[in-house]
């Protein structure tokens, strides 16, 4: 999958990408980010999309609307006009391709949604039917994966956070000491269910007393596990080509998001899996700013290293391997003035560029370059 194309769907008006190896999607809130996410794993996974809907008996009658309104959430069919286009690689996907009879079952977008909490509210993944009409289809499937891999793809062990097996130790010791900072997270049965919790010491903490952190972590943690490490019969990772990661940084310190970012690095060069986020975050495009210049570097690799404080002797200077050979791409979801969402391609993050767009990548970088200038200008004053 190269290129990605919207036409009058929702809020968004005009939305065209070509994904890099990395795509990173930027915007205000409720710019159709996640609409426009949605909408590639409906035109890419639409078999097994059918396929999970009948096989957890949903009533939906191969009828369009029906369908849309699971899959987006109750009440979200109207976004799809007379007008709407999508296209991905040059093919449109029409409306009335959605209710044709499934060729396959296979999944090829392993989707983590923003509000992933959601998924693990009280400790334990939701089964898929347990969400309510108002729910888009990618929570109840990212929940459902986790709860399968929770119960059956981590062997025998009840400990979920340290496992020796499943994250390159630097990223292990990186997330402990962002996250964690020494605390195990263990699954316990109670209630005939199966609950995380975080022992610190000996004390055993319920999940919804864990710092906001912490919680947000989990969800995005266990994808990381179904995606990485040594296989596993639950979760097929190798079936997989692409994956969507919305607000990677939710709740997140600064170091921990670098940690992620290291992670995210991994499935590219591992895994070989397309990625693309979205963010609020400048942390993620101040990275694709200095992979774009260290790139025209001699030393660019000794660079990198002391990005990310990789120490010498680290595999995970052997996973940066080759990173400079892949591409960063970077869209801003920009609000028109007739109140419609058009995609621009700020990828060169240039500075100094004449849109302002660009140069304050944006908006994420907005706030400090204003800050530098007020600061300076009365500092100047005072001289």
């Amino acid at each position: 999958m190269d290129n990605f194309k919207i036409s009058n769907l929702g809020p968004l008006g005009k939305i065209d990408i070509d994904f890099g190896d990395l795509t990173i999607l930027v915007g205000p809130q409720a710019s159709g980010k996640s609409i426009a996410l949605e909408t590639l794993k409906l035109a890419i996974d639409r078999d097994s999309i059918i396929e999970n809907l009948d096989r957890y008996n949903f009533i939906i009658g191969h009828n369009v609307d029906k369908i849309l309104n699971v899959y987006y959430g109750s009440g979200m069919a109207s976004m799809w006009k007379e007008n709407t286009k999508i296209m991905y690689d040059g093919r449109n996907f029409a409306k009335g391709q959605i209710p044709l009879k499934p060729k396959t079952d296979i999944e090829t977008m392993f989707y983590v949604p923003a509000q992933r909490i959601l998924s693990i509210s009280d400790g334990r993944p939701k089964f898929f039917m347990e969400f309510d009409n108002s729910a888009p289809y990618i929570h109840r499937i990212f929940s459902e994966t986790l709860r399968l891999f929770m119960q059956n793809g981590l062997g025998k062990s009840d400990t979920i956070f340290p496992l020796s097996n499943r994250l390159k130790g630097h990223l292990k010791k990186s997330f402990d000491d962002s996250i964690f900072h020494g605390a195990k997270v263990v699954m316990e049965e109670r209630d005939n269910q199966k609950k995380m919790l975080l022992q610190v010491d000996d004390v055993n903490i319920q999940f919804m007393s864990w710092s906001a952190g912490q919680k947000e972590f989990m969800p995005l943690l266990m994808a990381f596990y179904c995606l990485s490490g040594p296989p596993s019969k639950v979760i097929r990772k190798e079936k997989y080509k692409y994956v969507v990661i919305e607000e990677p940084e939710m709740g997140l310190h600064p170091r921990a998001i670098i940690s992620v970012i290291l992670q995210i690095i991994e499935l590219m060069q591992v895994g070989g899996y397309k990625v693309i986020i979205s963010t609020h975050s400048p942390v993620f495009l101040e990275f694709a700013w200095a992979f774009n210049l260290l790139k025209e570097s001699l030393n660019k690799y000794d660079g990198l290293y002391e990005l990310f404080d990789v120490p010498v002797g680290s595999p995970v200077r052997d996973m940066l391997v080759g990173l400079f050979e892949k591409n960063i791409k970077t869209y801003y979801f920009k609000r028109t003035r007739n109140g419609r969402v058009d995609s621009v391609d700020i990828s060169s993050l240039d500075a100094g560029d004449t849109d302002s767009i660009v140069s304050e990548w944006g908006g994420l970088s907005a706030f400090a370059s204003k800050s530098s200038e007020v600061v300076a200008k009365y500092l100047n004053d005072e001289d």
